[in-house]
């Protein structure tokens, strides 16, 4: 055991004495399935909201967190079904009619339908902290995701420029009212969707998916991503559709390895203005990527570093990418943190500007092909 230690540590020093490994700031491009291209800025926008957070379907009307409060959107008719004391982080569709709601990261509570007064269940379990997305297990247990030990669910990017690696993924079942960790370790668990008996799982701070397997340590799916990915949902014909709220960058990178400038800058600067990515960008000159690597002549150009960006990629059943929608660096609809399928559409959540957008699916799979 010691020398394994041993051996990890020289390793690590090696890698930041050479740049390498966990220590290098070089960021993946945009290619292949992820190649860039526009097709999230010709989404057509639903609801305009204030604080959208999550997604839900239940076959037929599609939920909506907003802040405090439960939407209920159905065809063109937008609705509020209640309001909650704190705002909701997560949301999941459940088996007849059902609706399960996490409330700051902190609650989980299970409703039998979404108007029901009063929860047939709720998880308050001291562990939690951070819970940002839930999902339905093959036995209708729920799989929670939560992102840090230490950060709140809206405090991620803290987490980040902390390193932290303090995500959790916890089985919650309604049954037999239990709490099970099934993963720890992780660095902002943020997603999850059942792959089998097991849950593919989004680490965002490690640019990856991971097979999170009751008993068994998770196993690497998709590694190298250049964003930071985030909620997972089933997509028709089998395969998955995954968010990824922004995308990485070299100077991000850089500072995240430069320990007394990330400490000095939590401390003095306004988070707002942090070097460390966002969800939206472009609406101040105080904001730290600006210049002529932004804007020339005023206008931002669509391959600029990204301080904000809108993704959802395309997997099929293996997690492995197909093809993806992008809203690039000049484009409005950034901060993608859901996505399910209704009706032939994919309904979209781009929290930058606080959009639900709608995205027909017909023909998108063979447009990608040629």
């Amino acid at each position: 055991m010691g020398e394994g230690l041993v051996i990890a540590a020289v390793r690590d020093f090696t890698n930041r004495f050479l740049g390498r490994g966990d220590a290098t700031i070089t960021v993946p491009s945009f290619d292949g399935a992820l190649k860039p291209n526009q097709k999230l800025e010709a989404a057509e926008t639903l609801l305009t909201c204030e604080a959208p957070e999550d997604l839900a379907t239940d076959g037929s009307n599609l939920f909506i967190a907003d802040g405090p409060r439960l939407m209920r959107l159905n065809g063109a008719t937008a609705s509020q079904v209640r309001s909650f004391e704190q705002p909701i982080s997560a949301l999941c569709a459940l088996p007849g009619g059902g609706l399960a709601v996490t409330l700051r990261g902190r609650e989980v509570r299970l409703y039998t339908s979404p108007s029901a007064e009063q929860p047939s269940a709720t998880f308050t379990d001291a562990a939690f902290n951070a819970i940002n997305a839930l999902a339905l297990a093959d036995d209708n247990t729920l799989i929670a995701t939560d992102g840090s030990a230490t950060s709140g669910v809206d405090d991620w990017a803290r987490d980040l420029l902390e390193l932290n690696r303090s995500g959790r993924v916890f089985k919650l079942d309604p049954g037999a009212k239990t709490v099970t960790r099934l993963a720890a370790g992780l660095g902002h668990a943020f997603g999850a969707c059942a792959h089998g008996s097991a849950m593919l799982v989004s680490e965002s701070w490690r640019h990856r998916l991971v097979l999170v397997t009751p008993g068994a340590s998770p196993k690497i799916v998709l590694a190298h991503l250049p964003v930071y990915p985030s909620r997972l949902s089933k997509a028709s014909g089998g395969g998955y559709w995954l968010t990824a709220f922004t995308a990485r960058t070299q100077l991000v990178e850089f500072v995240l390895r430069e320990p007394g400038y990330r400490r000095r800058m939590m401390a003095e600067i306004d988070p707002a203005y942090w070097v460390a990515p966002r969800l939206r960008s472009g609406r101040s000159f105080k904001e730290p990527m600006q210049g002529a690597h932004i804007k020339t002549m005023g206008v931002i150009k669509p391959w600029a570093p990204p301080r904000s960006y809108g993704l959802v990629i395309r997997l099929d059943a293996d997690g492995q990418p197909l093809y993806s929608l992008h809203s690039r660096v000049d484009g409005i609809n950034h901060g993608v943190v859901a996505a399910v399928e209704l009706g032939g559409d994919l309904v979209l959540i781009a929290k930058g500007p606080g959009r639900v957008l709608r995205l027909p699916l017909a023909g998108l799979a063979e447009e990608f092909r040629t």
